[in-house]
């Protein structure tokens, strides 16, 4: 699986992300797919177009199972910085008709109707997250990423899945180098021991008190008859919760503190809310087509030869990385200036929670999030602005799997100050 160096098509990925969309330009310039590097040498096919990512992952010839569909599994070493999402145990990553009967399991508790439900208690914790800002000093900076996005995020998701407050600090900072596509396999192999016996010690105590908890029904329907964890010692039930507080996490985060820097860096379309012109449905729709909060999911795997045209044929079995966050750029699919912030444009597509089979349960639940964040930030700081003592542009997350601001340092300026 070694990079043949004869080969100019194969590109090293910047697992740094430190021009994301620069990057993903050159990658769609190249063709409907091109063969990059990835860490430790694996050789993946990269796909940044939209219309071809669509066709992908509605072909029932790609899986995105690794254990049946890709050959070179056995090749990737232990702690690969991918391959905490790459390979977990659960619907994530299953295939055909197990992928469908996993995940509507776990469908229901994300329908629209259950997540709009959510909303005041969504409400009530952004409420308090901002009224803590009034404590700042005048003109003190804060960054809102720590302050606003990362606490109510996870305190919606560790709410609904049952999370005691002692776990969520751990669960957090794992989950924050497992998306990390810098860290070192040493890193990485750490982490995941971390929230694995997070996970486990979750699982063990909705066994023992079960509640009205989306992780009670997690250990529920994993629990084997004799009440162990079943034939994988529990792996597929952490790695479910692994997914689910995973994803409803870093989402849903790096969706509001995106935002909040698309609005302060062009504050034309932050007066248009105000005037009530444009609405917040709007902001979130354009932030995740020009920021996706997630950029490379890896990986899929075709069961057959797939020939995409322009001379690329993917062959059996090996790995496909889908851009799902560069397809908003893609100029095929917005012509007019795709790399501009604009949610007045009247098509905002984008398939920043995926598409077909595997398109994102919790995607309600991120907009929503990013709404209720939103509104309650302008309406309590309605001149707010980014901190002129804090480097511009924000320094970015280090991850080809997820995207946006590492920190965003804003000055709060409470409604009564004006």
């Amino acid at each position: 699986m070694a990079p043949d160096p004869a080969d100019p098509r194969c590109p090293v990925l910047d697992m740094s992300a430190r021009a994301p969309h620069e990057q993903n330009a050159r990658l769609r310039a190249a063709g409907p797919a091109i063969r990059v590097e990835l860490p430790d040498g694996i050789i993946a096919w990269s796909v940044t177009r939209g219309a071809v990512i669509r066709a992908l992952t509605g072909d029932p010839r790609i899986s995105r199972d690794p254990r049946k569909h890709w050959p070179g599994l056995a090749e990737v070493p232990a702690g690969w910085p991918m391959g905490p999402i790459a390979f977990q145990q659960n619907f994530f990553n299953l295939y055909g008709d197990e992928h469908r009967t996993a995940r509507r399991r776990m469908a229901p508790s994300f329908a629209p109707r259950r997540v709009a439900a959510l909303r005041p208690g969504i409400e009530a914790t952004a409420a308090a997250l901002l009224g803590a800002l009034r404590a700042l000093r005048p003109g003190e900076a804060v960054d809102v990423r720590r302050a606003l996005a990362l606490p109510l995020t996870m305190t919606v998701i560790c709410d609904l899945f049952g999370v005691p407050a002692a776990l969520r600090p751990l669960i957090g900072g794992a989950m924050d180098t497992l998306v990390t596509t810098t860290a070192t396999n040493e890193q990485m192999t750490a982490s995941r021991a971390r929230i694995d016996a997070a996970l486990g010690e979750l699982l063990e105590l909705k066994r023992r008190e079960p509640g009205p908890d989306l992780a009670s029904d997690v250990a529920a329907a994993h629990t084997g008859d004799d009440g162990d964890d079943g034939e994988d010692g529990g792996q597929e039930s952490r790695d479910v919760l692994f997914l689910m507080l995973g994803a409803g996490y870093e989402t849903a985060v790096n969706l509001i503190t995106s935002a909040v820097q698309a609005l302060l860096t062009h504050p034309r379309h932050l007066a248009h809310v105000r005037e009530g012109t444009l609405a917040w449905t709007d902001v979130v729709e354009e932030t995740l087509r020009h920021e996706s909060p997630a950029m490379h999911i890896p990986l899929r795997y075709p069961l057959e030869d797939i020939d995409l045209g322009e001379g690329v044929v993917i062959r059996r079995g090996e790995p496909i990385l889908l851009g799902f966050g560069a397809a908003g750029r893609d100029p095929r699919l917005h012509p007019d200036r795709p790399d501009d912030f604009d949610p007045t444009r009247p098509s905002k597509e984008h398939l920043s929670f995926g598409h077909g089979p595997h398109f994102c349960l919790g995607a309600p639940l991120a907009r929503l999030e990013a709404e209720v964040a939103l509104d309650g930030l302008f309406t309590a700081y309605p001149d707010a602005a980014l901190a002129p003592s804090h480097p511009a542009p924000a320094p970015r997350l280090e991850s080809v799997i997820i995207s946006g601001p590492a920190e965003l340092w804003i000055v709060p300026v409470p409604a009564r100050a004006r």
